[in-house]
């Protein structure tokens, strides 16, 4: 493996990897490999990925400034995350008075990052897009940055584990992938135990026995911990139980909650009679259960009457909707803080530390959709360890 040295102050020579490397080991010009990361549109996808490959392997990070990143003097920390927009989500919101009810997942994330990064110093920089690949997406924010956080599953963990060697990388709402492979901070909510609680509500607190759930991509941490909740609970209470959710959507918004709920609603019960339909649908995500809560509504069925529904994540527009969505609460803008504390951290004395793991709890939040309205407030579940649970 060759490097480009060049000479840095007091003689010493530097071996970091240079654009002239990349170019050299993926077979190109110093303009493709320039392309890849300003313009990667313009660069055929064969050849773009080969300049990546070549990047990750020598661990070239692009930056207009060397000596600043070096110096870790950019004064920005960085947060790269697919584009999780819903139309349909936001349009809604923006028939209410209330600003707040915008607010998403990511949303709540930036807002927290944004917080703790002024209060430390820091502007953010933020980074939503995958076109051109997470790849190019995430060098190009590395070369830019002091520091970031990125959300699980955005891109490859041997990728980031790379560029981790030269800034702090924080991985988010995702566990550790193994020992070997990983060694990133990482930062993720109590979904297993919070989708676990929800689902003994129904199954003990309402007496409800049919119930399925939808859950998302196959790849995504959050939703497949989710659903293991969703499982122990089941089986605790000796209820039959798939080992893959009765339905997955790719992607996790309200129109695909609602073509849930239409297929759900289609199928014959669970033991093969329409004399046993579904007592509950248990989605992954809130903006999945909104869109199954309007299906349902169009379709005449009654929630929580009929058919009880919960979501996950605790968005605003949950307690707007009607009835208002019971779901778990998770501390969306703690995620956000927590990354920006850590990564200060990290490019402070910590720097050399064992990587991190830390998990933040969640609580369930009852209200209409499982049929809790007016509940008293104390926990359902009395004095069961768990999750908080509170009614409103």
């Amino acid at each position: 493996m060759r490097f480009q040295r060049s000479r840095e102050s007091g003689g010493r020579v530097s071996t970091t990897p240079t654009v002239y490397d990349v170019a050299e080991r993926s077979g190109v010009s110093i303009a493709t490999v320039s392309r890849v990361y300003r313009n990667p549109d313009s660069v055929r996808e064969k050849t773009r990925e080969r300049v990546l490959t070549a990047a990750r392997e020598l661990g070239y990070v692009p930056s207009g400034n060397a000596r600043g990143l070096a110096s870790r003097s950019t004064g920005v920390l960085g947060l790269c995350f697919p584009d999780y927009s819903d139309p349909d989500t936001e349009t809604e919101a923006a028939d209410t008075d209330d600003d707040h009810a915008f607010m998403l997942y990511s949303d709540q994330i930036i807002r927290g990052m944004e917080r703790a990064a002024r209060r430390h110093g820091y502007a953010l920089l933020i980074a939503a897009s995958l076109k051109g690949g997470p790849e190019s997406l995430v060098a190009k924010v590395a070369g830019r940055v002091d520091g970031f956080a990125v959300l699980a599953r955005t891109v490859p963990t041997e990728d980031l584990d790379v560029i981790s060697r030269r800034l702090p990388v924080v991985m988010l709402a995702g566990p550790r992938e193994s020992d070997h492979l990983d060694h990133l901070d990482h930062i993720e909510v109590a979904n297993e135990d919070g989708q676990r609680e929800l689902t003994r509500h129904l199954i003990e607190d309402h007496g409800l026995r049919r119930l399925v759930f939808v859950g998302g991509e196959e790849g995504a941490p959050d939703a497949q911990a989710r659903f293991r909740g969703y499982q122990e609970a089941c089986r605790a209470a000796g209820l039959p139980v798939r080992e893959e959710p009765d339905l997955r959507a790719e992607m996790m918004t309200q129109a695909a909650g609602a073509r849930a709920a239409d297929a759900l609603l289609d199928r014959s019960g669970p033991d093969g009679s329409a004399s046993a339909p579904l007592q509950a649908m248990l989605f992954a995500n809130d903006q999945m259960a909104i869109g199954a809560l309007h299906a349902l509504e169009r379709r005449g069925v009654r929630v929580p009457e009929d058919v009880a529904v919960t979501g996950f994540d605790g968005i605003p527009l949950g307690r707007l909707v009607r009835p208002a969505l019971t779901t778990v609460r998770q501390p969306m803008r703690q995620l956000g803080e927590e990354a920006v504390e850590l990564l200060v951290r990290r490019l402070g004395e910590e720097r050399d530390r064992a990587p991190v793991d830390l998990m933040l709890p969640v609580s369930v939040v009852r209200r209409a959709s499982c049929g809790c309205a007016g509940a008293s407030g104390a926990p359902a579940h009395g004095d069961r360890p768990g999750p908080a649970s509170v009614s409103e």
